[in-house]
C-alpha cells in the first residue's frame, strides 16, 4: 500500500486499514449521527432519509449495491422515489464538500499531509450514461467502454480519504451529435471540456482556495506529470511539492544551458529570439540516462504497494534541468526506480523539491502515491462504489459523494474507537 519506512524527519507511515464485517455496537446510532451533519443540506426532510438509506445500502452485504437492490433491501425503500433523489433532488454539494473537508482535517488533517491525484474508469453497457465513450479504462488497463472519473485524495499519518472528485466528459460529448444526451443525462449547459489535467487543476485550487485541508505535498502520475497546467498550477502555490510520473521519452539534460536573447526588427516590429550556444550533445531521454548510470549509483529500497506486499527496487537520482523543443527548461529532481534483475523496467518521478531533498524522501514520495489506489480498492469492493446504474449527471456526482462519505465515515470509527488495526461493521438493510 504505501512504503514501510520508518518515522523520520519530514517522513511517515500510513496506517493501514482492513475492512471486515462484524459488529460494531450501536453501528447505526453512529451512522445517524455522521448523517445529523448534513442535515441542512437537503431541502426536504424526505431526502435526509432518503440519504440515509442510500448509504445504510452502501454498508449492507449485499452483491450488487446500485439503488434497485438497496431500495428492496432497505426499510421503507421504494425504487423509483430512491431513483429520483440520487439523480434529480437537489443536494446543497458545495456545502457538503465544506464539511466533508472540515471533518477530514479534524480527524486526519496534517501540515505533512498530501494531495494525490488519479482516475478510474468505470465499465458501461450501452450509450445513454453520461460521459461514456471508448476510452482508455485503466481498471481493466484497456479501452473499452467506460466513464472515467478525476479524483481527489487526502494522506497523511493519520489515514487516507478521497475528498473530491470531477467526471471527465470526452470531447465528442460536446459535438452537435451529442446535444439530445446532454439534455436527458442534465449536463449543465454551462458546462465545457476540460482535459484530465484541467479538471486535476480545478481540484487542487478548490482545496487550496478553500483553506481546510493543510498539505504540502501534490502527487499524480504521468496523465498529470506531462501537463504544463498542472505543474504550473502547483508551482503557483506558495511551499508546495510536486512528485509526478513522466514517461520514458522525457527530455533532459545534466546541467543548465546558459541561453541568449537577442532583439531585431522584421516587419517594422521588435521581436525575440532566443539562441543556444554551441552544443556538443543533445538532450536525452530519461530512459538513456538510466541505462548508462553505474551500478554504484543504484540504492536498494523496500517499498509496499497495495496487493503487491512488499516490493524491493533499487533506486537513483540526479539533477536535470528538462529540455523542450532543444531549449532547457527547469531544473528539477528526477527519480529513477527500476527492478531487479537482468532486463529491469523502469519508472521515472520529477520533483520541485529542495536541492537538499535527500533521496530517502523521494523513495517515500513514490510510494505514497499507492494510497489513493487503496481508496479506490476499499470503496469499490466494499461500499459499491462501480455498483451505480444512473445515467445523469448529477446522479453520478451524488452517488460518489455518498461513497467518499461512506468510506471516510469508517476510517472516523477506527480513528474514534483506538489503536485497533481492523474496524468490524454490520448493518442490516
Amino acid at each position: 500500500m504505501l512504503p514501510s519506512i520508518r518515522c523520520d524527519e519530514d517522513l511517515y507511515s500510513v496506517p493501514k486499514f482492513n475492512l471486515v464485517r462484524g459488529n460494531v455496537e450501536d453501528f447505526i446510532i453512529e451512522l445517524k449521527g455522521f448523517h445529523e451533519l448534513f442535515a441542512d443540506c437537503f431541502q426536504r426532510s424526505e431526502s435526509r432519509e432518503h440519504f440515509l438509506q442510500y448509504m445504510v445500502g452502501q454498508f449492507s452485504p449485499l452483491e450488487r449495491k446500485s439503488i434497485g437492490p438497496i431500495a428492496l433491501a432497505v426499510k421503507e425503500g421504494n425504487v423509483r422515489t430512491l431513483q429520483r433523489f440520487v439523480s434529480d433532488a437537489p443536494w446543497d454539494e458545495p456545502s457538503m464538500i465544506v464539511k466533508y473537508h472540515s471533518l477530514v482535517n479534524d480527524d486526519l488533517g496534517s501540515s505533512e499531509g498530501a494531495l494525490i491525484f488519479d482516475e478510474s474508469g468505470f465499465l458501461k453497457k450501452g450509450e445513454g450514461s453520461i460521459g461514456v465513450a471508448r476510452q482508455y479504462c485503466g481498471t481493466i488497463g484497456k479501452v473499452d467502454n467506460c466513464q472515467v472519473g478525476a479524483f481527489a485524495a487526502y494522506v497523511s499519518k493519520y489515514g487516507y480519504a478521497l475528498v473530491d472528485k470531477r467526471l471527465f466528459i470526452p470531447e465528442q460529448w460536446f459535438t452537435r451529435k451529442y446535444f439530445d444526451r446532454r439534455q436527458k443525462c442534465k449536463l449543465p449547459a454551462d458546462t465545457v471540456f476540460r482535459t484530465k489535467p484541467e479538471l486535476a487543476v480545478e481540484m487542487l485550487n478548490a482545496v487550496s482556495n478553500e483553506n481546510v485541508l493543510p498539505f504540502k505535498y501534490v502527487l499524480a502520475d504521468a496523465v498529470y506529470g506531462v501537463s504544463q497546467d498542472f505543474i504550473e498550477a502547483v508551482e503557483a502555490l506558495t511551499d508546495k511539492t510536486y512528485f509526478v510520473s513522466v514517461p520514458k521519452d522525457t527530455l533532459c539534460r545534466l546541467s543548465r544551458l546558459e541561453t541568449i536573447t537577442r532583439e531585431y526588427r522584421w516587419g517594422g516590429k521588435t521581436r525575440k529570439k532566443t539562441i543556444l550556444p554551441a552544443l556538443d550533445s543533445k538532450p536525452l531521454t530519461v530512459k538513456d540516462l538510466a541505462r548508462n548510470i553505474n551500478d554504484y549509483f543504484w540504492y536498494r529500497r523496500q517499498v509496499s504497494e497495495g496487493t503487491k506486499g512488499s516490493v524491493v527496487y533499487e533506486f537513483t537520482r540526479h539533477r536535470v534541468v528538462l529540455s523542450a523543443a532543444g531549449l532547457p527548461q527547469k531544473a528539477v529532481w528526477l527519480l529513477i526506480r527500476r527492478t531487479l534483475g537482468d532486463n529491469p523496467e523502469y519508472r521515472f518521478f520529477i520533483s520541485n523539491a529542495s536541492s537538499s531533498a535527500r533521496l530517502k524522501t523521494l523513495v517515500w514520495l513514490s510510494g505514497l502515491r499507492w494510497a489513493i489506489e487503496q481508496c479506490f480498492e476499499e470503496v469499490k469492493a466494499e461500499l459499491g462504489m462501480d455498483h451505480y446504474e444512473v445515467r445523469k449527471f448529477p446522479g453520478w456526482q451524488h452517488h460518489m459523494l455518498t461513497c467518499m462519505l461512506a468510506h471516510f465515515f469508517l476510517w472516523h470509527l477506527k480513528i474514534r474507537l483506538g489503536k485497533k488495526s481492523t474496524i468490524h461493521y454490520s448493518v442490516t438493510a
